[in-house]
């Protein structure tokens, strides 16, 4: 990993290419310029075969440096330091503080690139790369860029071993809200390698991240329940807070489940210098009541007799 940080001190992390595979690349781009050059020195030949000794030369050695100096630098120019070797080989070339290079910088690498590349045969570039930390050839010292790379292989992300089934749901009113992500990446990396460690220093680290998370949350350490169960325990219940929150519905208000009545439509506005017009209501005459029938008296009822009788014990 670099140790460049940019002037917010902020630490980039990149990871600087090394000797083997700018090698490759280098390879791959000169294939692909001498794949051209003969190419195009081909069709200039035909071309000027009519003009006389001297300006055949001039052609050829305009076309010579155009493909030694010049298309290097343009395709690293345009390419923000991608060339097709590159490209390929999963590299950039970036400046020092992990931007884009350039104009300036691919002139630079592209002309100190003649002497270490082409005239030494990549000697003294092998010799730069292999003494510096970075891997850098001079070209890369003069310009102030680096070439790191950009596809890093992935790493398998371990999950969490789950806590033991007598604490499931035993701390679910504890307070997580204090504990930074620090100490949660701390804990989460303990978890997934502790089988990797000795037992001594793991049982060790598993109780001074377990002093860290209590005195986090505020809570006394629980008795007779072990550092890495009680670790797992609360990683558990985060995760599953998380997760509630994540997928859970929207949170429904006093009125959930009562449908509101539909809005009345509003009152057309009458335009102005009119008066509304209103339709009469017709009177309508109310129904006479009907007569109530007399309700017979109830006879009272008289209270069972008790008979005597007695379940049997």
């Amino acid at each position: 990993m670099s140790d460049l940080v940019t002037g917010d001190a902020v630490v980039l992390g990149l990871r600087p290419a090394r000797l083997p595979s700018r090698g490759l690349a280098i390879l791959l781009d000169l294939a692909v310029y001498v794949t051209g050059y003969v190419l195009i020195s081909v069709g200039l030949t035909v071309a000027t075969a009519s003009l006389d000794l001297a300006a055949q030369a001039a052609v050829a050695v305009a076309t010579f440096l155009l493909f030694l100096v010049g298309v290097p630098i343009a395709v690293e120019t345009l390419s923000h330091g991608r060339s097709l070797g590159k490209l390929a080989c999963g590299l950039r070339v970036v400046r020092d503080d992990g931007g884009p290079i350039r104009f300036r910088h691919a002139l630079v690498r592209g002309s100190m690139g003649v002497v270490e590349l082409i005239l030494t045969f990549g000697s003294i570039a092998c010799i730069a790369s292999l003494v510096s930390a970075r891997g850098r050839r001079l070209g890369d010292v003069f310009a102030g860029t680096l070439v790191v790379r950009e596809r890093v292989p992935g790493t398998r992300v371990m999950p969490v071993p789950p806590p033991p089934p007598w604490l499931a749901g035993r701390f679910t009113g504890l307070d997580l809200s204090a504990v930074p992500d620090g100490l949660w990446l701390a804990i989460r990396q303990y978890l997934t390698r502790m089988n990797q460690l000795d037992p001594q220093v793991g049982a060790t680290m598993a109780v001074r991240l377990a002093d860290d998370l209590v005195a986090r949350t505020g809570a006394p350490p629980p008795a007779g329940v072990p550092a890495a169960a009680f670790l797992m325990a609360v990683v558990h219940e985060r995760q599953t807070r998380d997760a509630a929150r994540a997928f859970r519905p929207a949170v429904a208000g006093p009125g959930a489940g009562y449908a509101p009545a539909p809005a009345p439509a509003p009152m057309p506005m009458p335009m102005p210098g009119t008066m509304p017009v209103v339709a009469p209501v017709p009177y309508v005459a109310p129904a006479p009541a009907a007569p109530v029938a007399p309700v017979a008296p109830v006879p009272p009822v008289e209270a069972p007799r008790a008979g005597g009788f007695a379940p049997p014990a």
